[in-house]
């Protein structure tokens, strides 16, 4: 009978790993997943912001003041 209650205990340890285990892979998939959305998303962005540089300058002027009051300073030297 003791055998026996240790036999069940032993079985009843090795699930408990086994569910652990699992747990821990499935966490571990769902912070891949969720990094390679991340990923996904920042590349997205990135492409986005390309397009928009490549825009001509008339139409990003009025987003960058900076750059405007440049070239204000500059014409106002030449004239």
């Amino acid at each position: 009978r003791l055998r026996q209650l240790q036999r069940q205990q032993q079985r009843q340890q090795q699930r408990q790993q086994q569910q652990q285990l699992q747990q821990q892979l499935q966490q571990r998939q769902l912070q891949q997943l969720k990094q390679r959305q991340l990923q996904q998303l920042q590349q997205r962005q990135r492409q986005q912001l390309q397009k928009q540089q490549r825009r001509p300058l008339a139409q990003r002027l009025p987003r960058q003041p900076l750059r405007q009051q440049r070239l204000v300073g500059s014409t106002g030297i030449s004239e």
